[in-house]
C-alpha cells in the first residue's frame, strides 16, 4: 500500500475506463496503461475470452502496444498503471521488458505475483526488480471485478 499521487490516481483512472471496457466486451474488467516521460505509450484490456488467447492479459497488451511504439522490447524507464496486481506470467513480462515501476489498484488473493500470493519483484535470483505500488484507487478496482463475478454467477 502506498500513498497515492494525484497523477497515479489519474492514470489508474484510465485504466479503470480500459477495464469497464472489458468488461462491456465480456471479459474480465483489467486494464492496463503505459507510461514514458509523461506520455502514454501503450494501453490494453483483458481480450483472453474473446480471443482465445489465454497471454491476452492488459498488461502484455499494453507492453506489446509500448514496444512497437517505442520500438523497442525493453520498456526502461516506464510505469505500468494496471487495475489488478499482476500474475506470474504479466510479472515476468514485466521482468524482462525491464519495466522500472508497476503500480496496481485490487490485489489477487489467488494469482497476486507482486506480493498477494508471490512476490516475483522481490525475488533476488531474478535479474530485474521493478518498483511496486498497490492499492491505488484500490476499492474502485475491486469493485469492478465483485460486480463483474456476481453477475456472471447469477447468470448461472
Amino acid at each position: 500500500m502506498t500513498t497515492s499521487t494525484q497523477v497515479d490516481i489519474d492514470y489508474m483512472q484510465q485504466a479503470i475506463a480500459l477495464a469497464q471496457q472489458a468488461a462491456e466486451q465480456g471479459e474480465v474488467p483489467v486494464g492496463a496503461i503505459i507510461v514514458k516521460d509523461g506520455a502514454i505509450i501503450g494501453k490494453g484490456s483483458n481480450t483472453p475470452i474473446n480471443t482465445h488467447d489465454p497471454t491476452a492479459h492488459a498488461e502484455i497488451i499494453a507492453m506489446r502496444e509500448a514496444a512497437q511504439r517505442i520500438g523497442n522490447y525493453r520498456l526502461v524507464d516506464c510505469t505500468l498503471y494496471v487495475t489488478l496486481e499482476p500474475c506470474a506470467m504479466c510479472t515476468g513480462a514485466m521482468q524482462h521488458a525491464r519495466i522500472a515501476r508497476v503500480v496496481y489498484g485490487a490485489s489477487d488473493a489467488k494469482t497476486g505475483a507482486c506480493g498477494s500470493v508471490v512476490d516475483l519483484m522481490a525475488e533476488a535470483r531474478l535479474n530485474h526488480h521493478a518498483v511496486v505500488e498497490g492499492g491505488v484507487l484500490a476499492e474502485e478496482c475491486g469493485s469492478l471485478l465483485s460486480t463483474f463475478f456476481k453477475a456472471r454467477r447469477q447468470k448461472g
